[in-house]
């Protein structure tokens, strides 16, 4: 080289220990910080993806969150439910012994009443006191609010969950295609003859039971004898047209009356008979029918009701489901799918039973079915009822429970290990080829320096060319 004011191998060498640094610092970037990419000129596209999946690892991780927030909640108002339970049986078994007059004094009896009293304030103190993170849970106010719900077409609607759009009511469409009938036995025969004394035995679902007719019975004393125990038959007798007519007392394809004849001439128009049950569509779906009793379920509905018997024929009514109910978000995203709804009734005396048997608040003194009023029967079915309703709500939140948020749980946890090691993948630093490169580039840097200053001394080269 006989050029001096470029030195060309000094520019190269700069240029290339330039890169060398460049490299080197990078590396220990990786290695101090752990990440392969630190900023977007790193990997453009593979940031992009990065920061995707760690959206989606924020979401899975506050699905999770809210899942086992939603059991806690579950847990809470499951265990006051149990409770309750307790209380109920303790009820039930007080009104049982009651019952047992003919061992009991009246003082005794009353001191069963106090102490029904007491478990009456209990439930009520639970129900208005049950509460997680200051929301009251067995209050009512987080049942569901419906309107429109004619009260003579329908009976104790109950809305166990249902999805509702964001500031949207829900159309609930009911739509009986055919009506529910009892079961039902006529006598044509009018009144016995005078020398025509009968025996017949009259079956139902609730029992069977003998009666006698004397010689010369009309029809309206066969039905005052026949009503006469229809709470130990469930059948019940009317006069229609002149004849004897028998119907269960219940609607339903499990309802039935039976009449045999003992001894006499008395022949019915059947032996045995039973009833059927309503078809009814709820939002063009088919639902599931007891009798008057109907209830439906789906992904996005799930509710119970009793038609009146004014609804019970062909033709349909609707109503509103409004708002209310508990709603948890399960999914990374908040989207209506990812959503899960139910209702926790009010389990207060006042609303444990229904309007058909009645409800537990009457069991208290001075109630129509207090201990001490005679209508201990009514009682027992009021208590059989309200048993019931408490099970299927626990039953309803331990489903939830079980099959929703500890499966969510599960599932979510599996995506969050798939996802977090995906975004690992890509972002994170690896150790291993990170301190190679790192070692190589220390080595190429030293290198470049020693060739730095070798190349800068060159030019003095020509020096020689000088000398004489």
């Amino acid at each position: 080289m006989s050029r001096i004011n470029t030195n060309i191998a000094s520019l190269q060498a700069i240029h290339r220990l330039n890169r060398n640094n460049a490299d080197m610092a990078m590396r220990l970037e990786r290695l101090s910080s752990g990440l392969r990419i630190n900023s977007g000129k790193d990997a453009p596209a593979a940031l992009i993806a990065s920061d995707t999946l760690r959206s989606e690892i924020t979401g899975i991780n506050q699905a999770i969150e809210n899942s086992e927030r939603a059991g806690n909640v579950i847990n809470t108002a499951e265990g006051a439910l149990s409770e309750v339970s307790a209380l109920l049986l303790e009820i039930q078994s007080l009104t049982n012994q009651a019952a047992n007059t003919g061992a009991l004094s009246d003082e005794e009896v009353a001191a069963n009443q106090l102490q029904v009293d007491s478990i009456l304030s209990s439930i009520n103190r639970i129900a208005n006191t049950t509460q997680f993170n200051g929301v009251k849970l067995l209050n009512g106010s987080l049942d569901y609010t419906t309107s429109g719900v004619s009260a003579t077409n329908f009976a104790n609607v109950r809305v166990n969950a249902v999805r509702l759009p964001d500031n949207a009511a829900v159309n609930v469409v009911v739509a009986v295609t055919q009506s529910a009938q009892t079961g039902t036995i006529g006598y044509t025969g009018g009144t016995l003859a005078a020398n025509n004394a009968v025996t017949v035995e009259i079956a139902g679902n609730k029992g069977t039971e003998q009666i006698s007719f004397a010689g010369g019975t009309t029809v309206a004393a066969m039905v005052t004898a026949i009503n006469a125990v229809k709470a130990s038959t469930g059948v019940s007798a009317s006069v229609s047209g002149g004849d004897l007519r028998l119907d269960s007392t219940a609607f339903g394809a499990r309802q039935y009356v039976s009449l045999v004849t003992i001894s006499g001439t008395f022949v019915p128009t059947k032996a045995i008979d039973y009833g059927r049950d309503a078809a009814v569509t709820i939002n063009g779906a088919a639902a599931s029918a007891n009798g008057l009793s109907v209830s439906y379920r789906s992904s996005n509905l799930d509710i119970e009701l009793e038609l009146g018997t004014a609804f019970n024929t062909a033709g349909n009514d609707n109503f509103y489901i409004t708002g209310g109910g508990a709603t948890f978000a399960l999914g990374s995203k908040i989207t209506e799918p990812n959503k899960a709804s139910l209702g926790l009734a009010s389990i207060s005396t006042g609303r444990l039973g229904d309007n058909l048997v009645g409800y537990l608040s009457t069991l208290g003194s001075g109630g129509a079915n207090s201990l001490s009023s005679g209508n201990l029967v009514r009682a027992q079915n009021i208590i059989d009822k309200a048993i019931k309703q408490v099970a299927n709500q626990r039953g309803r939140l331990g489903a939830f429970q079980k099959e929703i948020l500890d499966s969510n749980i599960n599932s979510l946890s599996v995506a969050l290990e798939n996802v977090t090691a995906s975004e690992s993948a890509i972002r994170d630093a690896d150790f291993a080829s990170e301190t190679a490169a790192l070692t190589r580039a220390q080595i190429l840097v030293q290198a470049n320096t020693s060739v730095l200053a070798q190349a800068n001394t060159s030019p003095q080269n020509v020096l020689a060319l000088l000398q004489r």
